[in-house]
């Protein structure tokens, strides 16, 4: 029985019919192995992209979440500026324009600046008279205390101006060091065949993680050449918000290219270039005045310790000599 059993294994017929039956599996498994598996660069890449689109949404949720005065004014303080007419005797030319570059806009904004500075010079000087009448913390003659007085108050009115300032000055600082990358985004967006309200809106979500303010204003910008009716007025608004000479350099140049015909890309790089040039030159000039702000620290501080350490051996030298 054995030898039946071997010989019908070894038989040439039931060699062909394993060989076969290989084969069979072997082609139907190549053809199935890619199915199975799936494109791993396909998957990479998927992942990748909904990486990205994560990161967007953050840096969107994170450009709403900002606290500004845009919102609607509170009820009390709309009425206490229509009730005294704040407008006409607290408001100033140029306090639009201010609000609009610090990232305050609407009538909520502005209700609420002419608001503080009612109140604000009303509060130090009610706190000044405390301090300096009621409480006397300074042994003044009465001239120099009611000085001090009408000086807090005039600070209080003052307030949201400086306020307004120094905002306006972090704004335009971070968008200053942004810019260079921001037109070297938009010029590569230009010349791969986009037009110019795709690139802002394509620079806008990209620089959003450098710069959440710079990625608003370009947002902004591209709305309103969605539905202006005029390009040139977004282009002038942009350059309004913002009150730099480099974005204005940038609305000159889109404007005359609009009007006249001439390239984009080209303008588009050699502002890259100038910005670029203009933010080493900021660092250099900062650099350059380091040396100068440290000298006065240096002889109040340094000097003294130096000359303590170099002189107090020498003193406990002739001292032990004297005795």
């Amino acid at each position: 029985m054995l030898d039946d059993f071997v010989n019908t294994a070894f038989a040439p017929r039931t060699i062909a019919a394993v060989l076969a039956g290989v084969a069979a599996a072997a082609t139907a498994f190549t053809l199935v192995q890619p199915l199975i598996e799936g494109d791993p660069l396909a998957k990479r890449m998927k992942l990748v992209s909904d990486e990205r689109e994560q990161i967007r949404q953050r840096e969107r949720e994170r450009l709403n979440s900002r606290t500004t005065l845009r919102a609607e004014p509170k009820a009390y303080m709309k009425r206490v500026v229509e009730q005294f007419n704040l407008g006409r005797w607290l408001g100033t030319e140029t306090a639009k324009a201010k609000l609009i570059r610090a990232g305050y806009r609407g009538a909520g904004a502005e209700t609420a600046f002419l608001f503080f500075r009612l109140v604000m010079p009303i509060t130090l000087t009610a706190v000044a008279l405390f301090y300096l009448f009621v409480l006397e913390v300074l042994d003044q003659p009465f001239v120099i205390r009611l000085g001090l007085v009408f000086a807090a108050g005039f600070f209080g009115l003052k307030l949201p101006e400086v306020y307004l300032s120094n905002i306006t000055s972090k704004r335009q600082a971070e968008i200053r060091r942004a810019w260079p990358d921001a037109l070297d985004l938009c010029l590569i967006c230009v010349e791969s065949g986009m037009s110019v309200e795709n690139a802002f809106r394509r620079v806008s979500l990209e620089v959003a993680s450098q710069s959440a303010v710079l990625a608003e204003e370009l947002a902004l910008l591209t709305a309103e050449l969605s539905f202006l009716p005029e390009r040139r007025v977004a282009y002038e608004n942009l350059a309004l918000r913002t009150g730099l000479e480099i974005v204005k350099s940038l609305t000159t140049a889109l404007m005359q290219a609009e009007r006249y015909g001439t390239p984009v890309g080209q303008a588009l790089r050699v502002l890259a270039q100038e910005s670029r040039d203009y933010r080493m030159t900021e660092a250099e000039k900062k650099a350059a005045s380091l040396p100068p702000k440290l000298t006065v620290p240096m002889i109040l501080f340094f000097l003294p310790v130096l000359f303590v350490v170099l002189l107090t051996p020498a003193g406990i030298q002739v001292y032990e000599a004297m005795k």
